[in-house]
Parts: structure tokens; sequence; C-alpha cells
């Protein structure tokens, strides 16, 4: 059995079952979506960090209140999120709002100061549209209500008041938050406001966040074709927004791990229909485009747009493609990216040696092992210490990976690429394609690599 334990898991074998060595004609999917081990250094997120950080906090017009320890609220956009663009700029991404949790109000209970801390932020900001308030590990522990205190609240300051229980330790990784994330919003926002008018051809672009202004690259490929977005799930949307989702004739999934949750919700109350896409590279980028345009009908203007698209970027992808021609490639990444980016390693030219995912379902790996050649290395949830024999041993030209294992990676001598907040994105649809293909060969190819002593 091609399942295989690292050498420095040898003191915690159990991640024989999370480490598995592709082979022809086998899909052995390993352990993932489990507790972690003990012992275990893990790279993961916690629920919070999936609800918030990632799905809620792209909403660009209301306040995000982190209901715990001030500790908690560092995650927001001075730390590691500061990727999700938006149109309001004089206010989404500019502050951070916490309850700042002490210790006697961890004895005592935290609901009056989450209810002064809500009414004090709308307060100063009277111009936002709503209010998050995300509840962390201790409010769980405590017991605070914060449903009561939300309800409370949205009365007295007359706009919408949304609790999150996304308390971190609910789940096994940042993955729960995701899900509580979806039906939060579906509960408590979509269908809470009718559009103006609607048309045959509107769609929601649902699992995009908007990294580095990607959405503003993938919508004109839509309006291209003749149709209309009417909400973006939940990069640079605003509360308005999600409220008129319902209205859409078609969701177009784009993570197929964050969003298909609400996908399923909206499809089963409102009878909307969901179509998984990937909107990475050419190959990927071209079937979407051709996939949605086949439900509305509009297969010559997808095909007028791909061809237009692909015109612009093909002899310079063509010249990046020769000079990646071969090299290896390590691919680390959330989740969906992970198999949606394998294809982009082989529009490169580029071979992927290994693949793993933070909190990837068994739908992910499934994709992954269809995709990865035989031989590579497929890893659930890889620490530090993993992914320092990982890359010694395999000698990748290059580690795509996310912010934590930036640094690991230019100490073993490996050229870099962040997959998780982008180099110079924004790395979506044909030009951010390019835009990925420049960074990759720019970081191979670095003079920088030479003075390495010892480089892995």
């Amino acid at each position: 059995m091609p399942l295989t334990l690292l050498e420095c898991d040898k003191p915690i074998p159990e991640r024989e079952k999370h480490t598995y060595i592709k082979k022809s004609g086998e899909c052995i999917v390993p352990m993932c979506n489990v507790q972690t081990t003990p012992g275990d250094l893990t790279e993961r997120g916690c629920t919070y960090a999936g609800c918030m950080g990632v799905v809620g906090g792209p909403v660009k017009d209301v306040i995000h209140l982190v209901h715990g320890p001030i500790g908690c609220a560092f995650y927001t956009w001075g730390g590691g999120r500061r990727q999700n663009l938006s149109d309001n700029q004089e206010f989404h991404r500019k502050y951070c709002f916490s309850t700042s949790m002490q210790e006697a109000n961890i004895i005592f209970g935290g609901e009056q100061k989450l209810h002064k801390a809500i009414l004090e932020a709308y307060e100063r900001f009277p111009d936002v549209n709503g209010v998050f308030v995300y509840a962390t590990c201790v409010i769980g522990l405590i017991g605070d209500d914060i449903n009561n205190v939300c309800k409370q609240a949205s009365k007295e300051i007359g706009v919408p008041v949304i609790p999150f229980s996304c308390e971190g330790f609910r789940g096994v990784s940042q993955s729960l938050g995701h899900h509580i994330a979806n039906d939060v919003i579906f509960e408590h926002i979509v269908d809470t406001k009718e559009p103006d008018e609607v048309t045959p051809y509107d769609i929601n672009i649902i699992g995009d966040y908007n990294i580095q202004g990607d959405l503003w690259i993938i919508a004109p490929l839509f309006e291209a074709m003749g149709l209309r977005i009417l909400c973006t799930f939940t990069g640079n949307a605003s509360i308005d927004d999600l409220a008129m989702a319902h209205r859409a004739k078609l969701n177009v999934m784009h993570c197929q791990r964050s969003t298909p949750y609400i996908c399923e919700l909206m499809e089963e109350k409102y009878e909307v229909p969901y179509m998984p896409v990937s909107l990475f590279g050419i190959e990927q980028t071209s079937k979407a485009l051709r996939d949605v345009a086949a439900f509305f009908g509009l297969g010559d203007k997808a095909e007028e747009v791909i061809e237009s698209e692909v015109a612009k970027i093909l002899p310079e992808i063509e010249y990046y493609k020769e000079q990646l021609r071969g090299k290896r490639v390590f691919i680390y990444q959330g989740a969906p990216r992970a198999w949606h980016w394998i294809k982009l390693m082989e529009e490169l030219g580029m071979e992927v040696i290994g693949a793993a995912t933070t909190f990837g379902h068994t739908d992910d790996y499934e994709k992954i092992i269809e995709r990865i050649g035989d031989g590579a290395l497929v890893i659930d949830n890889p620490n530090s210490v993993e992914l320092r024999e990982i890359l010694i041993g395999y000698k990748p030209d290059l580690f795509i990976s996310g912010l934590k294992e930036k640094f690991l990676a230019y100490k073993l001598g490996v050229a870099f690429v962040n997959g998780h907040s982008y180099e110079r994105g924004p790395y979506a649809v044909y030009s951010g394609f390019l835009k990925f293909a420049k960074d990759i060969h720019t970081t191979i190819n670095h003079p920088v690599w030479k003075l390495i002593e010892g480089r892995a």
C-alpha cells in the first residue's frame, strides 16, 4: 500500500494515514478533515478564521466586530487578510473592531460589553449598513448569548446586527467556519431585499473573495457575454447585494470548498441552480465561460470573448512555457487551488511532484489524485517539519503556498510564490494567468538562489 510515513513523523505514526504516494490505477484518499493528531504542529487556521477571515470579512459595508480577547482580532486586515480588495476604500479594511475581553469580563460575562461595543462602533461609523459579530473561543466557553444581544442592539441602531457563532475550537479546521458563515448569511441576509429589476441573464459569482482584484478581471468576461452580475459572495459585496442574491438565474461557484453550502441552500429554497467552475488558466477559464454561456444560450458570445482574451496573452504564455518546461513544483494550498493549479502548471509545461491542502475534504483529494502524476506525493495538512523534509528530499524548483510557509522556503533556498494572497496579482482568468506565469518565472530564475549556501 503506497501510504508512507515521513522520517520526521516516526514519533507520530498516525501521520502515515495522511500521506500518500500516487500509484497508477488506484485512488487512495489520505485521511483528511479530521482532528489534528496530538503532537502535530499543524498549519491550520480555526473555525473563526474561516468564518471571519475568509467569508465574512470581505463584505465591505459592515462593521466586523470580534467578540473576544484582542489577540483574536489581530487576524484581520493588518495581518494576513489584506488582500480582499473592495471599492469602499474609506472604510473597508481600514479599521479593526474588538470587544477586547479582559479577565473580569470572562469571569462575569461579556454580554454588556458586547452590547456597548456595538452601539459605540455604530455611533462612530453611522454610514455602515450592518454589524457582523464573530464569537471566539472564550465566548463559547463562558456562554455569552450573542444572539440575544445582537437582536436587541439591532432594534436600537436600526441596521442588521448578525451573530456568527464561530468559536475557533468548534471544527477541525477553518472549513467549518466557511460552513457557518454560509448558513448565517443565508438565514439572516438572503431574501431580505428585492432588486429594482431582474433580467433573464442575472448571475451570482459565488466563492470569490476579490483577492488582489480577481473579481475585477473576472466580471468583465461574463459581462462581455451579456450577463449581469447581481451579487458576489463575498468579494467586494455589500450587505444589500447579498440580500438580493436569491433572484439570480444561476450561481457560478468558483471556490468549491468554502461555498457549496449556500449554493445548495439556494437551489433547495429558491430553485437557483449552481455550476462549479475554475477561473484559473486558459483551459479551465475557457471551459467555465463556455459552460455558463451554454446555460444561457450565449455560446457565440463566449467564443468571441475567449478568442479575444487568449490572443492577448498567448505569445507571452508560450514564452514562459518554454522557459519553465520541466520545472518541478510542490503545491500546498487551502483546498481547491491545490487541484485547480495542477492544471495551470501543466499549461506552463511544469511537473507537479506533490500537492497538499490545509483543510481539504475527500472530494478535494479525489480531484488532486485524478490530476496528479504517478509517484507524486499527496499529503493532508502538512506541518512545517514535514514541509522541511519534503522540500529537502523532493527538491522542487518551486514551492507554491501561503504566507506562513514563505520563509521556510527561503531558508532552504527554494523558489516560492504566494498562492494564498499572491505576489503581484490578480491571478484569475486570462490576464491573471499571465501575471502568475511572470511571477513564477521571476522567482525561479532570480540570481539570489545562487548565493545561498546549501540550497535544498
